[in-house]
């Protein structure tokens, strides 16, 4: 199966990881709410899928281009 490496693309700080290892996913899904300058961003699903790994959470301050979740497919 392929997999799809989903990053931030911008730095925050994370407020809710709403997935785990092992979730089905499907395109859209929220992964996460990120806040950056004040600001609640969303970090949404790209592909239909298994998450099969997931590196954050909540309160952990990221910068642009830290994953987010790899999802197979």
């Amino acid at each position: 199966m392929a997999q799809e490496r989903v990053e931030f693309p911008i730095a925050g700080t994370v407020i809710s990881v709403n997935v785990k290892a092992g979730d089905e996913v499907k395109e859209g899904d929220v992964l996460c709410l990120l806040e950056s300058m004040k600001m609640e961003n969303p970090i949404l699903v790209p592909v239909n899928g298994k998450v099969t790994e997931i590196n954050l959470s909540s309160g952990q301050t990221v910068q642009a281009g830290d994953l987010v979740a790899v999802i197979e497919f």
